[in-house]
């Protein structure tokens, strides 16, 4: 059979596009996690990272730059409000300057399984959707509550006489019982206590020894209190634009897969870290009774109290649906 030359060369060209057109339909994702590559609020995010690179070949992959090293947390959200990046693993608390209401996620006493359930993750979403230019994905950090790490004792919640290093996710609560706040990014925290510049810092129960915190902090104060929130964000013009339905549907299904191991691992990881506090010599503060309830109150009620001065129109409604988990 003989081909004219135009259709000849239309035929080779098909042939050889053919590769190119399925090469394609793979999307590329820029992603970075507000925090260290390896470290305790990182590795549900790398974990998520892994599996769509190997479940999504020919769909999506990811391209994960890495953390902090990279890019400075509190400019995480800006990222991925302007397109900076595609997806990033990021706590609210980098961000809450762009979303004020988010402030209220650390306070949620529902799981993100009750949350989808009754309408917070859409309520959550559209904020994110409007105020950051983002789809919220997915939540980590079920089970995982904050502590106060001391230099030196405590006898009763109260913080006056007491400096410590906050970021936005205990700032009123620590303000409400005295103390004096200072704000720094995690990597000056050892040399804070080192120099003695602060007496303790909040943190979660998980992640002091990816930071060597350990060896400068002596207490920890129980009972733990808020909620860790660590979220899978992507940018809404790349989750509407750049992705077509089967490659949102995969993102959502790993996505959710990680949420649900999550609040097993993590209680698993809780007992493991406590333990090895406690090996490291952290004593713990325990506060009962009276104390206790007055520790869990002033938080509760401090934070709600700071959700409702930054975000008015949002608070009620956060507090409804991140509290009413049966609904």
């Amino acid at each position: 059979m003989k081909f004219k030359p135009l259709a000849l060369a239309l035929l080779l060209g098909a042939a050889t596009a053919s590769p190119l057109l399925a090469q394609a339909a793979e999307v590329t994702l820029r992603a970075v996690s507000s925090f260290q590559e390896g470290t305790s609020f990182s590795r549900a995010f790398e974990t998520f990272v892994k599996r769509v690179n190997e479940e999504g070949k020919g769909l999506v992959k990811i391209n994960y730059i890495g953390g902090p090293k990279v890019m400075p947390p509190f400019e995480v959200g800006n990222a991925v409000k302007n397109g900076v990046v595609d997806m990033a693993n990021v706590t609210s608390a980098f961000y809450t300057s762009l979303l004020p209401a988010a402030d209220g996620l650390k306070l949620a006493e529902c799981s993100i399984q009750q949350q989808r359930k009754n309408g917070a993750w859409a309520y959550i979403n559209k904020l994110h959707n409007e105020k950051l230019n983002a789809y919220y994905l997915a939540r980590t950090g079920d089970g995982v509550p904050f502590h106060l790490y001391l230099t030196k004792p405590l006898a009763k919640p109260d913080l006056h006489g007491y400096t410590i290093r906050v970021t936005p996710v205990y700032r009123a609560f620590f303000a409400a019982l005295g103390a004096n706040l200072v704000q720094t990014p995690p990597g000056e925290v050892y040399t804070a206590l080192e120099r003695g510049v602060i007496d303790g810092y909040g943190w979660p129960i998980q992640g002091i020894f990816d930071l060597g915190w350990q060896d400068k902090t002596k207490y920890r104060v129980d009972p733990g209190f808020y909620t860790v929130e660590v979220n899978f964000l992507v940018n809404l013009d790349t989750w509407n634009k750049k992705l077509d339905d089967k490659q949102r549907a995969l993102l959502q299904r790993i996505a959710t897969d990680i949420e649900a191991t999550n609040v097993a691992d993590n209680a698993k990881i809780n007992a493991e870290e406590r333990k090895r506090q406690a090996d490291a010599g952290i004593k713990t503060v325990a506060l009962e009774g009276e104390q206790r309830t007055q520790w869990l109150d002033t938080a509760r009620d401090a934070g709600w109290a700071y959700v409702k001065q930054i975000a008015p129109q949002q608070a009620d409604e956060m507090r409804k649906l991140l509290t009413g988990c049966d609904r």
